[in-house]
């Protein structure tokens, strides 16, 4: 097992140093799930909630979230990503999966940005919804691919 880069050698946190790394093109692609009543699906889709639009309220809060990772997880690098794209799709009547795409030529990765996105775009659809459906769940949180950087490429195999 890998060694893990956020602590020095007395166990002490640390932000890890990459000013001597070579900055490369990083592209990292996370998904999330939020599962609701098909009712409430359905509202969404056909955008029948007076708080507005959800799917693009939830776009543009996983876009600014993308943004703030650095401020959120207290190790992660601050990073000007170049470009976020999040998709949504209807995977059953009851179910809402949210695909982020997050790219940046940096010397450390996306994977955090790219989940940071799809939190809270899921977080948001809660939040919008949760006057008609509090039963909501949101879950699979996780890291599809990962390309660029010492590491290599990474896909999700399952």
């Amino acid at each position: 097992m890998v060694d893990f880069t956020h602590f020095d050698e007395q166990g002490a946190s640390r932000m890890v140093n990459v000013g001597g790394k070579q900055p490369t093109q990083r592209v990292a692609r996370a998904s999330a799930c939020v599962v609701m009543l098909p009712q409430t699906l359905e509202k969404i889709t056909s955008k029948d909630l007076s708080k507005g639009d959800v799917i693009e309220v939830a776009r543009l809060a996983g876009i600014m979230a993308t943004k703030q990772t650095g401020n959120l997880i207290p190790l992660c690098h601050p990073i000007g990503v170049d470009g976020v794209e999040l998709d949504f799709k209807v995977e059953s009547p009851d179910r809402i999966r949210i695909e982020a795409t997050v790219s940046v030529f940096a010397r450390t990765g996306v994977e955090m940005e790219a989940m940071t996105a799809v939190s809270v775009a899921a977080l948001t659809i809660y939040d919008m919804c949760k006057a008609v459906d509090r039963g909501m769940t949101i879950s699979e949180v996780q890291l599809i691919e990962k390309l660029g950087g010492k590491s290599g490429h990474f896909v999700r195999d399952d």
